[in-house]
């Protein structure tokens, strides 16, 4: 559809909406492949897309040789923070992270490294951790905090958070004129926010009977909160894609093509939708 409304409006760029639908169609084929089989299936599956998540966000770091041992150790968080899930300890799983990793990730870069640009390069690593390979490791407890509702959940959230960046994304290009954050995302509108908000929040009341065990009431707020979540998640990435690039607008404009670009509501939508459904339902 979008091939066709280009050629028609060949004035508006929809380049990006071309590029994000590929890619989220993409995720949820696989995303379905994964549920279908088995929850280790999934969880691998997962695994490797937080790698490549974190991959892409160390990309856009100036780092310098003192932080490459850095990057070693946050990458192998990842095969700890999945296995946690794999046996199900949650305890551990929701605090590996946020209490372990970032308490012990300062040591390699403390170590006969100096003092020059430590903050930066242990903070934007930690951050790193945080978006893509915590936020993002929720998608895979889904089916073993549930096994039951786990897959079904899964989809709905991502089909949800797809939709919402869609409609944001169409939204702005069409109607969107006042900008949340005009210097790191031009997409990003009121308008935009709030036709997505009213879409995603209606489709989530019409398809949670088929992919949920939700009751109608949090049918109806799950779209709310997805939408809401998911607008925080791409404001906060574009904002430090920003921050991280500036100066190197030729990496910039590359990176709007990435594959980080393409998960950067779900890094803020997994984490929250999970602890909320878990918080009131006892299934999860």
């Amino acid at each position: 559809m979008y091939v066709v409304i280009g050629k028609l409006q060949p004035s508006k760029d929809y380049t990006g909406i071309g590029f994000r639908i590929k890619t989220w169609w993409g995720m949820l084929f696989i995303f379905c492949l994964a549920t279908l089989f088995n929850p280790v299936v999934s969880l691998l599956a997962l695994m490797v897309l937080t790698f490549f998540a974190l991959k892409e966000y160390f990309s856009m770091i100036k780092s310098r040789k003192s932080d490459r041992r850095l990057f070693l150790w946050a990458y192998l968080s990842i095969p700890l923070q999945f296995y946690w899930i794999y046996i199900e300890w949650y305890g551990m799983f929701i605090v590996f992270i946020p209490v372990y990793v970032f308490l012990l990730l300062p040591l390699p870069r403390l170590i006969n490294k100096g003092t020059v640009g430590f903050l930066r390069s242990v903070s934007s690593t930690q951050w790193g951790l945080m978006l893509m390979v915590f936020g993002l490791s929720h998608l895979a407890y889904f089916q073993f905090a549930t096994p039951e509702y786990g897959a079904g959940l899964v989809l709905f959230l991502v089909v949800l958070t797809q939709l919402n960046d869609v409609v944001h994304y169409l939204s702005s290009l069409y109607m969107g004129k006042r900008k949340v954050v005009p210097t790191a995302n031009p997409y990003l509108t009121w308008e935009g926010f709030a036709c997505a908000f009213v879409v995603t929040t209606g489709v989530s009341y019409l398809i949670y009977p088929y992919l949920t065990p939700l009751n109608p009431i949090f049918g109806f707020l799950s779209g709310m909160l997805i939408s809401l979540s998911g607008f925080l998640g791409s404001l906060t990435v574009s904002v430090l894609k920003r921050d991280l690039l500036i100066g190197d607008g030729d990496k910039f404009v590359a990176l709007k093509e990435s594959y980080l670009s393409r998960v950067d509501s779900l890094t803020y939508t997994s984490p929250v939708f999970f602890h909320v459904i878990r918080y009131f339902f006892d299934f999860m």
